[in-house]
C-alpha cells in the first residue's frame, strides 16, 4: 500500500486542460532558419508590395483603358495604346534616346570609375581629402547641380564656350541645348559627371580584395602597369564591376530629373527618354492611359537587368 501511494505521488498528475504553453515551446519554429527568415523578411515585402507593387498594378491596368486626368469614366481598350505608340515617330525616337542615353553613359561612367579607383589608389597623402572630393559630384542633390550645369550650358555666357574660345577650339558660341546632338551630349555628360564618382568608390573599395602577392609577384616577374590590370586586377573585380553596372543599367534607365531640367526633351523631342516622355504625356498631357503605357515599355528591359543582377549576386555568393 505504501509502494502504491509513493507510485501514485511520483506520478505526473494528468493536465485538466490544455494549460499554458511555456515561451520556449511557444516559439520555438523560429529555431528554424525558414519562418525566421520569412518572418524578417515580411514588413519589407508588404512595404515593397504596396510602393512598388501596387502602382506596377495600377500603371498596367490604366494602359489597357483610356484613362485621362480629370475623367471619372474608363473604358477597357486592350492594346490599343500600345499599338498606337509603335505608330508613333516621336516614340520611336525617344526609345533611340534612351538606347543611346543609357549604353553611352553607362560605359563611360565605367571607364572613368575605374580610372579614378586606380589613381585613389596610388593616392598616399590627403587620401580621404581625395575620396571625399571625388565623391561631391554624386553627393550634391541633382536639381542643384543640373541648375549650374544650366548656367554653364548658357549659349551666350557659356564658361565652357569662354574656355574652348581661350584654348582655341571654338570660334563661336556652342549652342550646347539649341542642337539635337549637342543636347544630347549635354545630358549625357551631366550623367556622367554625376555618376562615375558612385563607379569610382565601390571600385576602390573592390581593389582592396586584390592580393597584393599577386600585385607584387607580378612586378617582380617584369610585368608592367597594363599587364597587372588586365590579368590580376581585372579578373578580381569582375564580380563588381557586373553587379555596379547593372545597378547603373537600371538608374539610368529611369533618368528624369536631368534631363526634364535642362531640356524638357527638346529641342524638337531630341532628349525625350522614357521616364520625360511619359510624364509629358501622361501628367502635362493629362492622357494617364497613354502615359502608362509608355512608362511600362521599360518594365521589360529593367525585370531583364534586374534578373541578370541576382543571377549574378547569387553566384557571386556560392
Amino acid at each position: 500500500m505504501t509502494v502504491r501511494t509513493h507510485d501514485r505521488l511520483a506520478r505526473p498528475r494528468p493536465s485538466a486542460g490544455l494549460g499554458p504553453v511555456a515561451p520556449r515551446e511557444r516559439w520555438s519554429f523560429l529555431d528554424r532558419e525558414t519562418p525566421l527568415g520569412y518572418l524578417l523578411v515580411l514588413p519589407m515585402a508588404v512595404v515593397v508590395l504596396g510602393l512598388v507593387g501596387y502602382p506596377l498594378l495600377l500603371t498596367v491596368w490604366f494602359s489597357l483603358t483610356d484613362k485621362a486626368l480629370g475623367s471619372d469614366t474608363v473604358s477597357f481598350v486592350g492594346l490599343s495604346n500600345y499599338l498606337d505608340l509603335l505608330d508613333d515617330p516621336v516614340f520611336g525616337r525617344t526609345m533611340w534616346n534612351t538606347f543611346n542615353y543609357t549604353v553611352t553613359a553607362v560605359l563611360a561612367k565605367l571607364v572613368l570609375g575605374l580610372v579614378m579607383a586606380l589613381a585613389l589608389n596610388e593616392v598616399r597623402r590627403f587620401r580621404r581629402f581625395f575620396r571625399a572630393a571625388f565623391l561631391l559630384p554624386w553627393v550634391v542633390p541633382s536639381s542643384l547641380s543640373v541648375l549650374a550645369w544650366m548656367w554653364m550650358f548658357q549659349a551666350d555666357f557659356s564658361v565652357l564656350t569662354y574656355l574652348g574660345r581661350q584654348a582655341g577650339l571654338v570660334d563661336g558660341n556652342i549652342p550646347w541645348l539649341g542642337e539635337a546632338g549637342w543636347a544630347m551630349a549635354a545630358v549625357q555628360t551631366v550623367n556622367i559627371w554625376r555618376g562615375a564618382p558612385f563607379f569610382g568608390i565601390i571600385i576602390l573599395a573592390g581593389l582592396a580584395t586584390v592580393p597584393k602577392e599577386l600585385v607584387e609577384a607580378a612586378v617582380v616577374d617584369g610585368a608592367n602597369a597594363w599587364q597587372r590590370l588586365r590579368y590580376i586586377i581585372l579578373p578580381h573585380l569582375t564580380p563588381i564591376l557586373v553587379v555596379v553596372t547593372l545597378f547603373s543599367f537600371v538608374q539610368t534607365l529611369g533618368d528624369f530629373q536631368i534631363v526634364w531640367i535642362l531640356t524638357n526633351g527638346g529641342p524638337v523631342n531630341s532628349t525625350h527618354l522614357i521616364s520625360t516622355l511619359a510624364f509629358r504625356t501622361g501628367i502635362r498631357g493629362a492622357d494617364i492611359a497613354s502615359g502608362s503605357a509608355i512608362s511600362f515599355f521599360v518594365f521589360p528591359a529593367l525585370a531583364a537587368i534586374i534578373a541578370l543582377q541576382l543571377t549574378v549576386m547569387r553566384r557571386k555568393a556560392k
